[in-house]
């Protein structure tokens, strides 16, 4: 078959795109958002590489900020960008430029935030929307937009739109859900009267076409002008999809823009902004068919990006003629070189997105963007997406546990060109990843595993499960370099009374106990296990409470993991007590007897129950660790300087040792998927 006709070029997804003047190489892109990668408000270096490597992975186009905000009183909320400062403009030379230069465009999304962020951040000036309607998010309470306002931020808009042009990018689009410009158009935002307000929609839209004109006036006709818009909120008190999709029609037939980004729902509170952004284990492309919908009726480009994880899923968006652009945003966090696998035919080497959103739950939280399973993601400067091959000799490598950790060390060796063996107690390769995935829920969690089960298969690494391994079988197989990577178990129960009573979320979540009646869940640790155990006892139908020391319930679970946790418990009646702490638990007949108290009084409580679940992170499984240590080279010490900065270990302390000693991920202390897989990419990438 001639490369002409290969089921490749044929590709819905690999044909070119004519977006007006610009020809886009193929139909997926990265749509915005805020990967918090600033330096004091401008794209600096890692901002700059985190886009250029998708480009480099073969994106038709990357568009950049979630927002860039225009004026100095729409302080930022997420990390923004500050697109209303002349010095920006060489940066955003040099990011264009290096997209460009892998033949890929480059676009940025700009707003004024609006109500969508406070007024104790940035330079403290008071925030606005349409009308002085609070939003519950960010806690803002915004001042009505004045005609001295409007003049001024038109102008803002242009002004933002020049730079933009002036440092070189193919476009823009305009940010219109939840922000400033669309909160003239909704009812649930704009309750003027006057000719701004809620009378005809010619009326809601005279602000954005005010900004439309003078954006268009200053850039001309030779830049691509877009519009990210909610075309329904899909709420009763929102904007309607009739006059969404009206809006729609009208900004298409402007003449001013050239595509349309579209989206679904609101966002002002984290149980609608879920709906927009869903989680792992909600409907994948939930609003798919309604951009469909809108491009038919339009006639015009629709971009659109809501949980399209997977390389099907988009190319049936495009072959059935529902988008003329696709956004694969979260996919490309986890691997930005999608397409060029695609290209190669190597789909099934694409590291999957498995739903977990601990890249937006940071956003939201303040913290940069990372993936929860991909660590070289933001840190492009000093990680590498494709693992070099070693310009030294071959060294034997031996990996004992398989859980994600472990598993990635192996997987990175093996890419280094090592020799390497990997050894498992348990029947099955995993770890607590295999744990959490038993909740339906967040069962693609287990695309974590079985991609690097994939990467190791093809560089032909058999795991050896079932095999629990003493320092002996270990020297047995006399390696060069020695990773412990065996994981944790659950911490014992942190009170003195009792601990042979209650049970871990480990046994819940293994199946090892049924939840009983009446129970209560002590969450000390405030992440997944805890949340997870909880969620499948309500779902039992047992009666239950979820006691936490915490000031903030289930801190280390982002706004919008957390929503799925919510719904459930909520829908089961759990009842939720923060700032308290079990104490103790003591038998009565066949029930328990749990003792509650705080850190702020020496008042006491008692609940009786059938069972009480504790969940307190996990301690070392690190026996095999202390066992060799006194036999390895570097007696198990790691020198963090260079580990930090990407340089090899040599730490050389024991003569008569025959090989170097490491321990990574919850074999060293209780913490998270993310910082096991990243303690070994940027260890083992030097070996």
């Amino acid at each position: 078959m001639s490369a002409t006709t290969s089921p490749r070029t044929r590709d819905p997804l690999l044909q070119p795109f004519q977006l007006k003047h610009l020809t886009l190489k193929n139909r997926i892109m990265s749509t915005a958002h805020e990967p918090n990668y600033h330096d004091r408000g401008m794209p600096g270096d890692r901002y700059r590489r985190y886009h250029v490597e998708k480009a480099r992975g073969g994106i038709a186009m990357t568009m950049t900020a979630g927002s860039a905000i225009v004026s100095s009183d729409s302080p930022p909320a997420f990390g923004n960008l500050h697109l209303y400062k002349d010095e920006i403009v060489p940066h955003l030379k040099a990011l264009a430029d290096g997209v460009h230069e892998h033949g890929s465009a480059i676009m940025m999304q700009i707003t004024h935030l609006g109500r969508r962020t406070n007024w104790n951040k940035g330079d403290w000036l008071p925030v606005l929307s349409a009308s002085p309607v609070r939003e519950p998010a960010h806690r803002a309470y915004p001042k009505e937009i004045e005609d001295w306002d409007i003049e001024r931020i038109v102008a803002d808009y242009a002004d933002g739109a020049e730079r933009l042009k002036a440092g070189g990018f193919d476009g823009l689009e305009f940010e219109c859900y939840g922000h400033l410009m669309d909160s003239f158009w909704s009812p649930a935002t704009n309750t003027r009267t006057d000719e701004w307000g809620m009378g005809s929609l010619d009326d809601r839209l005279r602000f954005t076409m005010r900004v439309l004109n003078a954006v268009r006036d200053r850039v001309g006709a030779d830049f691509l002008v877009g519009v990210r818009m909610v075309a329904d909120e899909d709420w009763d008190q929102g904007l309607s999809r009739e006059d969404g999709v009206e809006i729609a029609r009208r900004l298409a037939r402007s003449g001013l823009i050239d595509f349309l980004n579209l989206i679904r729902g609101h966002i002002e509170r984290d149980a609608a902004l879920v709906d927009v952004i869903p989680v792992g284990g909600m409907k994948s492309a939930p609003h798919l068919d309604f951009c469909g919908e809108v491009r038919a009726a339009t006639g015009f480009p629709v971009f659109h990006a809501s949980r399209i994880p997977d390389v099907a899923t988009a190319r049936h968006a495009i072959a059935e003629g529902k988008l003329d652009m696709v956004g694969m945003t979260r996919a490309h966090i986890a691997d930005p070189h999608i397409v060029r696998k695609i290209e190669e035919g190597r789909e099934d080497e694409i590291r999957p997105c498995v739903g977990a959103t601990y890249c937006l739950d940071r956003i939201y939280e303040g913290y940069e963007t990372l993936c929860a399973h991909n660590p070289a993601t933001g840190r492009e400067a000093t990680m590498p997406h494709i693992v070099a091959r070693s310009a030294g000799s071959s060294r034997k490598v031996v990996v004992v546990g398989a859980g994600p950790a472990g598993l990635e060390a192996a997987r990175v060796a093996a890419a280094r060109g090592h020799e390497v063996r990997i050894f498992e107690a348990a029947g099955a390769a995993g770890g607590q990843v295999r744990l959490a995935a038993r909740a339906k829920r967040r069962a693609e969690l287990v695309g974590i595993v079985d991609w690097r089960l994939g990467q190791l298969a093809r560089a032909k690494v058999e795991v050896a499960c079932n095999r629990l391994m003493t320092a002996d079988d270990v020297l047995a197989e006399e390696p060069d370099i020695v990773v412990v990577a065996t994981g944790g178990v659950p911490n014992d129960p942190p009170f003195s009374e009792g601990g042979d009573l209650v049970v871990s979320s480990w046994d819940i979540l293994s199946g090892d106990q049924k939840p009983g009646r009446e129970v209560l869940v002590f969450d000390d640790n405030g992440a997944h296990p805890g949340m997870m155990a909880a969620e499948l006892i309500a779902q039992s139908g047992a009666k239950l409470e979820i006691v936490s020391p915490e000031r903030m319930f289930s801190p280390e679970i982002g706004g919008l993991n957390q929503v799925p946790y919510m719904r459930v418990l909520h829908d089961h009646g759990v009842r939720i007590s923060t700032q308290l702490r079990l104490l103790g638990v003591a038998r009565k007949g066949n029930r328990l007897l749990a003792r509650i108290g705080s850190d702020f009084s020496a008042r006491t409580e008692e609940r009786e129950v059938d069972q009480v679940v504790y969940e307190y992170g996990t301690r070392p499984v690190d026996e095999l660790y202390f066992a060799l240590k006194p036999l390895s080279r570097n007696l198990g010490e790691v020198d963090y300087q260079a580990l930090i900065f990407g340089r090899p270990q040599t730490i050389s302390k024991n003569r008569d040792g025959a090989f170097q000693l490491f321990r990574i991920g919850d074999a060293v202390a209780s913490r998270n998927i993310h910082a096991g897989i990243y303690d070994a990419l940027r260890l083992v990438k030097d070996f």
